[in-house]
């Protein structure tokens, strides 16, 4: 039974490293905005950016299976409890989160499959998952309960990066381990910030009222980020804290301990 297990554990560190190549993207982006040669973008940009290089369709496919792997894991890890998160308060939160993930990539999956058939395009696709649950809950509702979430997710990450709790689940030596722990450390704590402004933009938009509409993603986050005084440096900070967790997410491809006999 092991055996047949075994052959997903490739396709979950795919998934770490396509998780790492969009994040490439967005922090590269970032970072070159910051002095005024780039733009900020969101990951279904970083999607068409990556999509409109010379391996476009070809990385099309690598990406479409890597996102649903990346998915599917996130799936057993919140369904099977792989890494032993446990059933009370805490742990049901986390493999809540661990959902929402699976739930997440699983639409930039899909996104990336329509680009391939070429029967979407950004201005048609380009909505929030919240868009479409406030049509039936109701838009203050829905963003108060998502901006919760997030800064939610927000803790979870420095937390995450402050105790060093990310190494539990990382099989390398103590030579690799040092490079590791501030690349993990300062990625980690980069896309927490990004959680964090999200869910104030989230409130924000709960707060003035139902029915705006606004598409609040991590490009209205990095938007943000450059409007502040500062906002440059600011920016450039995120865009390298965000590249770091790109290579958190490649050092995941190769290290992360991938626990299917658990499931």
């Amino acid at each position: 039974m092991h055996q047949a297990k075994a052959w997903f554990r490739p396709f979950a560190r795919i998934g770490y490293a396509a998780r790492g190549l969009i994040y490439t993207v967005i922090g590269f982006f970032a970072a070159t905005a910051a002095i005024g040669s780039g733009e900020t973008m969101g990951s279904r940009d970083a999607l068409d950016r990556l999509l409109q290089s010379g391996f476009g369709i070809a990385l099309a496919y690598v990406l479409v299976v890597g996102l649903a792997c990346y998915a599917l894991w996130r799936t057993i890890q919140a369904v099977f409890d792989t890494d032993n998160h446990g059933t009370d308060a805490k742990g049901i939160a986390v493999r809540g989160g661990l959902m929402a993930s699976a739930i997440a990539y699983s639409t930039l999956a899909l996104y990336t499959a329509s680009r391939i058939r070429g029967t979407s395009s950004q201005g048609e696709s380009g909505g929030s998952i919240a868009d479409t649950i406030a049509g039936f809950v109701g838009t203050g509702v829905v963003s108060t309960v998502i901006a919760a979430c997030l800064a939610g997710a927000a803790i979870a990450h420095v937390v995450k990066a402050v105790r060093e709790k990310y190494a539990d689940h990382i099989q390398a030596d103590a030579a690799k381990m040092k490079v590791i722990h501030p690349i993990a450390k300062t990625g980690l704590i980069a896309r927490g910030t990004v959680f964090a402004i999200l869910a104030f933009l989230v409130a924000l938009q709960a707060w003035r009222g139902n029915g705006t509409g606004e598409d609040v993603g991590s490009e209205q986050a990095l938007e943000f980020v450059q409007s502040l005084p500062a906002g440059s440096w600011l920016l450039a900070a995120m865009g390298v804290g965000l590249l770091a967790f790109a290579a958190y997410s490649f050092t995941q491809a190769l290290y992360r301990r991938i626990n299917v006999e658990d499931a």
